[in-house]
């Protein structure tokens, strides 16, 4: 096909669909009822709790984890391959269901313009699912936000705990990108403005009550979660928890709603479910834990994705989702491109339009690191080679003998051009995985190792490390958790997505590197440890030319700009 063929942008691809009543598709791809359903509008629901819990003595179905290599400019396309996969199973006659997360503001209108997959494999409506969608996001904001106003109420009114202004751990959240929000004076103006101290926000994917929500079993645990935030310390260095505040319950209202799934369809109109939107390099990167158990009790298979590369989203899926909420996963799939592989070979972003085999040999050392890291949990492994028009038969076929060597098969798939039927040969080759190869899944460490051991073979075995470097500080604060209840937590390691190493410059395979480690901080709630590696940002910047400057409403009252 001509490199020069002109195709749908994505919001037009989006708007020419036919979209179906979600009441129909929930009622014949999954048999629920419409008195199941909490609508919004014709095409977007969610479920309710009621239901969700009658469906607790149905056997599971078959968990499919689509995560990809170490992310370039080139793009990758895990959610694109998700939904492509998620149609074409249904398309040979499988009953399936996707899972993945909700999309944030932040990036929609910094470099993204959209995360709802692409081309022929999207998930609609494709407008509402990028903006404001059902108001989870705002609900998770307004919850964290809630509780940042009464610390500094309890601080004002000088209540028990006295919180010591010094040592406040919990900061204010948007789901925005905003550097200038980073780091913040707040109550600045006088006595009635509260007491002048240091604040700063996180985006909301980067929320401690975003995590929560992605890993609570329901209502009653999430709200357990919420209460053992840990906010600061009392000038004694007594921990402070958020349900010494008295604003748990709040928090669980403003909540209510939001922790229920929700349901929408892709292009041909099979299920998706839409929960939770962690980032994966800052956070755990996943769909709910309730989302989906609730669609592994509905269907046979489940197609999941985690966050950026496998050493990051697929690691935290892994080791922090799946230990959490005791999920056996049944298979992965790799996602990989000629493009990001040639850029991994050490080709600039302008030249990936030429054919060039041994950039793409070289590029495939990043490749086959992911593979050697899936395979240390014992997972069938299938790559996905998510085709561009550009791509050559020579370069794929190079793709497919280096899989081939390490016993992995590698196919090629065009749901983006084709939908569900430029997947079928993916579809196929996942279920033939499934039934050759049983999964012998385990978590890459144990709960009761030492936190520096926990990050250590996450550093030494996953990203490749020589070792750690880490620095007096955090030493310090690794001291601090010995033998509390907190080390007996799984690391959630925040650092770069571009590189195995904390460096983003630092593609491919990079030798002989050292991990550094700069902050520990404890997610109580959320029950994990975050590690600070590099100069990580839990609150993003916008590009020089964001995408908000190209997003607008046109003359027949549409929005333009989106992918």
């Amino acid at each position: 096909m001509s490199e020069k063929t002109k195709y749908k942008s994505d919001i037009e691809i989006a708007r020419e669909a036919t979209l179906k009543n979600i009441v129909e598709v929930a009622e014949k791809k999954l048999n629920i009822k419409a008195e199941h359903l909490d609508l919004y509008g014709h095409y977007k629901a969610k479920l309710s709790f009621d239901y969700i819990n009658s469906l607790n003595k149905n056997k599971n179905g078959k968990l499919i984890l689509v995560t990809a290599i170490t992310p370039t400019p080139a793009g990758e396309g895990k959610t694109t391959t998700t939904l492509g996969l998620g149609d074409a199973l249904q398309k040979i006659g499988k009953k399936s269901s996707v899972c993945i997360r909700e999309p944030s503001l932040g990036p929609c209108f910094g470099m993204k313009g959209g995360a709802a997959g692409g081309g022929k494999a999207q998930a609609i409506p494709m407008e509402d699912l990028n903006l404001h969608f059902t108001g989870d996001f705002h609900a998770i904001s307004t919850a964290h936000n809630l509780l940042s106003a009464v610390i500094d109420n309890h601080i004002n009114w000088d209540k028990d705990p006295k919180i010591d202004v010094r040592k406040i751990s919990w900061k204010r959240t948007m789901d925005m990108n905003d550097r200038a929000l980073r780091q913040i004076i707040c109550a600045i103006g006088g006595p009635g403005n509260g007491f002048p101290r240091e604040d700063g926000f996180n985006i909301t994917p980067a929320s401690e009550i975003m995590a929560i929500f992605t890993l609570s079993e329901d209502q009653k645990d999430l709200q357990r979660r919420l209460g053992n935030i840990l906010i600061g310390y009392t000038r004694e260095k007594k921990p402070v928890l958020a349900k010494e505040l008295n604003v748990v319950g709040s928090m669980s209202v403003l909540l209510k709603d939001a922790i229920k799934p929700n349901l929408i369809q892709s292009l041909e109109n099979n299920p998706v479910f839409v929960h939770g939107g962690p980032f994966g390099n800052i956070a755990h990167g996943c769909n709910t834990i309730i989302a989906t158990k609730a669609a592994l009790k509905m269907t046979d298979y489940v197609i999941t994705e985690a966050g950026f590369g496998a050493d990051l989203g697929a690691e935290k899926f892994l080791d922090i989702k799946c230990r959490k909420a005791d999920l056996k996963t049944d298979a992965a799939v790799l996602v990989a491109t000629i493009r990001a592989l040639k850029m991994h070979g050490g080709v600039e972003k302008d030249n990936l339009s030429k054919e060039n085999i041994s950039a793409v040999e070289k590029g495939s050392a990043n490749l086959l690191k992911h593979i050697e890291n899936l395979k240390k949990y014992g997972l069938p492994i299938v790559v996905a080679i998510n085709a561009f028009v550009t791509d050559t038969k020579e370069e794929m076929d190079i793709v497919k003998k280096v899989c081939k060597k390490v016993g992995i098969s590698a196919v090629v798939s065009k749901h983006w051009e084709k939908g569900s039927d430029g997947a079928i040969d993916l579809a196929n080759k996942v279920v033939e995985t499934l039934e050759k190869e049983k999964s012998s899944f385990k978590t890459l460490y144990d709960n009761n190792l030492s936190l520096e051991d926990k990050i250590n073979k996450i550093a030494c075995e996953i990203y490749g490390a020589k070792r750690l470097e880490i620095n007096a500080s955090a030493k310090k604060q690794l001291k601090d958790l010995e033998g509390t209840e907190y080390e007996k937590f799984p690391v959630c390691i925040a650092k770069t997505q571009y590189s195995f190493t904390a460096d983003p410059e630092n593609g491919g395979l990079p030798q002989e590197h050292l991990l550094p480690v700069k902050e520990i901080r404890i997610s109580a709630g959320a029950e994990f440890i975050v590690v600070i590696c590099g100069d990580i940002m839990l609150m993003p910047g916008l590009p020089r030319i964001p995408a908000a400057e190209s997003i607008f409403i046109d003359d027949k009252g549409l929005t333009q700009g989106l992918f």
